[in-house]
């Protein structure tokens, strides 16, 4: 049961209401938080806060007003914008304040990170997540964490009401990122693989439909199969998660290994197939666009509703 002192007395703040952030802050809110936003869409903001909440116009202003302050940002880049940049939060968050940081980035930016923050009396969670936009909308978000015990008693009840596990990995920032690089390895891998074997099926001659059944009740199946080969199916590459986003963290996951000389075959040829799909312009298209990088594939085609049509040729 949520500490009904606690929600009244802890003030939230969520910075990026993309499929991830908007799912979070809503969890946030159901829980009797009283949260504010920022987002660079000001008009998404101001949408979430006509449910309730308050809508900032920058990350400066937002942070004034909050204990806990939530980035669900892409990349380290746009976090350093957060909490550095033009109207960044950091100079504005009051000592004793936490930042929870939600972005997947090398371990080492986020140790030095929560050292920047400590000089100015400021609290960091390193946080990723994972799960998805459905997963996020509905509270039900995993959340990889690391952090100081002061840190966790202040945000540990929102997290809380943002996901279904918190896993707390350490009393310092590093391994809540190291334990999501070694996530977005298997995932990119899994992405890439489910791609491949798409293809083979239907290049072999299986109707795309036919393979997905079984490959689903097999144990050749994975969820990011399950999950991605859907959107395959559908035609629809909508970006729940972009080809970009695995170029990005592929990368990581390979710069991460460097330094203890970690072979990582697999998740190199993966992270060329997304470089390949990114370099054909597929970058902002649905991570399964991956399999477009295959040739001589006749692939499912968006199946569009006749009244749909008959309207678009009055």
């Amino acid at each position: 049961m949520q500490d009904a002192t606690r929600t009244t007395q802890t003030r939230v703040g969520v910075i990026g209401l993309g499929a991830m952030g908007s799912g979070m802050a809503a969890s946030v809110r159901r829980a009797g938080y009283p949260v504010a936003v920022f987002d660079v869409r000001p008009e998404v903001a101001r949408a979430f806060a006509r449910e309730g909440g308050t809508a900032h116009s920058s990350p400066a202003e937002l942070a004034t007003t909050v204990d806990v302050l939530v980035s669900v940002v892409v990349n380290a880049a746009q976090v350093e914008d957060v909490l550095f940049g033009a109207d960044g939060a950091a100079d504005r968050l009051r000592e004793g304040s936490v930042f929870v940081m939600c972005s997947t980035v090398d371990p080492s930016w986020s140790v030095a990170l929560e050292e920047r923050l400590a000089e100015r009396g400021i609290l960091y969670l390193d946080a990723p997540i994972s799960g998805g936009a459905v997963k996020s909308a509905a509270g039900e978000l995993t959340m990889m964490t690391s952090g100081s015990a002061a840190a966790y008693a202040v945000a540990a009840p929102v997290l809380d009401a943002m996901s279904g596990t918190v896993y707390r990995l350490g009393d310092r920032a590093g391994n809540g990122s190291k334990v999501k690089i070694v996530n977005q390895l298997l995932a990119g891998v899994h992405i890439a693989a489910a791609a491949e074997a798409m293809a083979l099926g239907i290049k072999a001659g299986v109707a795309a439909d036919d393979l997905y059944e079984v490959i689903t009740h097999s144990a050749g199946t994975s969820w990011m199969f399950e999950n991605r080969m859907a959107h395959v199916l559908a035609g629809d590459y909508t970006p729940l998660s972009a080809v970009d986003i695995f170029v990005k963290d592929l990368g990581l996951v390979l710069d991460a290994a460097g330094p203890t000389r970690s072979p990582l075959p697999l998740a190199a040829a993966a992270h060329q197939m997304f470089l390949q799909a990114s370099a054909a312009g597929l970058g902002r298209e649905d991570d399964s666009a991956v399999i477009k990088i295959f040739p001589g594939i006749e692939l499912p085609t968006p199946v569009v509703d006749a009244d749909t049509v008959d309207g678009l040729g009055a």
